[in-house]
């Protein structure tokens, strides 16, 4: 994981630790997305990187649509989603994370 240092500088003034979802969405196409300041499910296992900074929570987490959706549909991001179950999941786990601040606010990606 790489964290610039104006990320480093924004997650260690924060109060509260920083939760990050790199969501894999399956649908007619896939799309892939971090999603910011969402609690995690109970039962989702942080990734090792996590661990980087303690007010860090990183997870994965494949999703699908129980239809198909493109990515220019205006009610993609009100769709029923549904955990996707990958029979190999470390081979669609993310290799790599990258988490910058800018604008007051987290961005970056991840990939393989």
């Amino acid at each position: 994981m790489e964290m610039s240092p104006a990320a480093r500088r924004a997650l260690e003034a924060r109060a509260a630790p920083l939760y990050v979802e790199m969501e894999l969405f399956f649908s007619c196409l896939i799309r892939k997305r971090l999603r910011w300041d969402q609690p995690p499910p109970a039962d989702i296992a942080p990734m090792p990187s996590s661990s980087d900074h303690p007010q860090l929570v990183v997870w994965f987490h494949p999703v699908m649509a129980q239809h198909c959706a493109l990515p220019n549909d205006a009610a993609l991001e009100d769709l029923p989603l549904m955990d996707f179950p990958l029979s190999r999941r470390d081979t669609f786990r993310p290799h790599w994370l990258r988490i910058d601040y800018r604008g007051g606010a987290f961005g970056g990606d991840f990939g393989w």
